[in-house]
């Protein structure tokens, strides 16, 4: 943090301008949650392009839209840590003040500092309250939990898949082989050097498949059947043992 930076602060600029400088700060992880499911792509962004209402943030590690139409500001916050280091981030909230989804500098305060140094000071505003841990024991996944089932039947099978995100404001994707899924508190966690899938478990009551020939599409279904953002793409066989899935009527 500098002089002329606060510990959290609205930065004046448009979203437009300030993602434009997301390349210069290194590993960058955008880590969004909906539905159960947390989707994080991690590493360097190579570019930043805006047209009209879209922002696209592409490279070999990332691959998402932020849609500034829902995004309209953004907030600098510069007091969360993981054990010593800083991880600044910012937060990307809609026109209500709700944070949507943020993006963390992995490389720390100075990376992270030095990128917007450009764009100067923003509006101080107060530390955010964050929640204590709870204490309560994380609870086992359940032998028959749909999401741990799913993605030991798509390891199984050896096929590459597509596990496509999207929420109000973002849209984000990642393919490729799937890593062995791991279960831990009370999550299935689906995790690469660039790549997170954090899954709640009982998050999911099915998936509803559709798709063209050989190409299925598996979209996230919760436990009262409603999407959950959280879309499967890949060839039918990468799916044929994937369990609670239903065909789509439309």
């Amino acid at each position: 943090m500098t002089e002329t930076t606060h510990p959290r602060e609205r930065l004046r600029q448009s979203p437009a301008e300030i993602l434009q400088h997301l390349p210069a700060m290194g590993r960058v992880m955008l880590s969004a949650r909906a539905g159960g499911a947390i989707h994080e792509r991690m590493g360097a962004v190579g570019s930043v392009t805006v047209a009209g209402n879209e922002a696209r943030l592409a490279g070999e590690f990332h691959d998402s839209v932020i849609d500034l139409s829902v995004v309209t500001s953004l907030i600098a916050d510069r007091s969360g840590k993981m054990r010593d280091k800083v991880l600044p981030k910012l937060e990307c909230q809609d026109a209500s003040g709700e944070t949507l989804f943020s993006l963390i500098g992995l490389e720390g305060l100075e990376p992270f500092d030095n990128a917007l140094a450009a764009l100067g000071a923003g509006e101080a505003l107060e530390p955010a309250l964050r929640e204590a841990p709870s204490g309560d024991a994380t609870p086992e996944l359940a032998e028959d939990d749909i999401g741990a089932a799913t993605f030991a039947a798509i390891l199984a099978s050896g096929q590459p898949i597509a596990i496509d995100f999207s929420k109000p404001g973002l849209f984000q994707h990642w393919a490729g082989a799937l890593p062995e899924p791991k279960p831990m508190m009370g999550f299935v966690n689906v995790m690469q050097g660039d790549f997170h899938l954090h899954l709640k478990g009982a998050a999911l009551g099915g998936w509803l498949s559709s798709g063209d020939g050989d190409d299925v599409r598996l979209e996230a279904l919760d436990p009262d059947g409603k999407p959950t953002g959280l879309v499967l793409r890949g060839k039918a066989a990468a799916f044929a043992a994937v369990p609670k899935v239903h065909a789509s009527r439309g």
